[in-house]
């Protein structure tokens, strides 16, 4: 789910999408064709997300929304409709990102659970968004699994 004003409305292209994508698939992961382009509205935000989650989708990943503006609303509406936060995992991404450069420490993302799905705010560039995801790769499944009630 791309969370970007511009995109939504066709403005500019989503550019960090499709790498998500590749990235995913890559590491064996069946992703939804349906690609959701929403604007930085809180409300829409937060109910695609809901929706995804109660309907069983069991990792949901936005890109976009997680800076410093006024505009960048993401981290907030997933903390309206998680259950609880799993910091450790934002806090891996952005390490990781700080690893190449600084300005991702001024990432808000958050991580966290809804039900049995696994909710992850990426950024907003396509560099950074590959970055966190390939950051989380090496635990992805078995956070997923857990929160799909898996053992240790």
């Amino acid at each position: 789910m791309t969370c970007s004003t511009r995109a939504a409305a066709g403005e500019r292209a989503d550019e960090s999408g499709p790498g998500i994508v590749a990235a995913l698939q890559a590491a064996g992961f069946e992703v939804d064709p349906e690609v959701f382009l929403l604007p930085d509205d809180e409300e829409r935000i937060a109910a695609t997300i809901a929706s995804l989650a109660d309907a069983g989708t069991g990792l949901v990943v936005t890109t976009g929304g997680t800076g410093l503006t006024p505009g960048d609303v993401t981290p907030a509406a997933t903390r309206r409709v998680i259950d609880r936060e799993i910091p450790g995992l934002a806090e891996l991404m952005r390490a990781a990102g700080i690893a190449s450069t600084p300005m991702a420490a001024l990432s808000r993302g958050v991580v966290g659970a809804r039900g049995q799905s696994l909710v992850v705010n990426l950024p907003g560039s396509p560099r950074g968004a590959v970055e966190s995801l390939t950051a989380l790769l090496p635990v992805l499944r078995h956070a997923i699994d857990q929160l799909a009630g898996g053992d240790h």
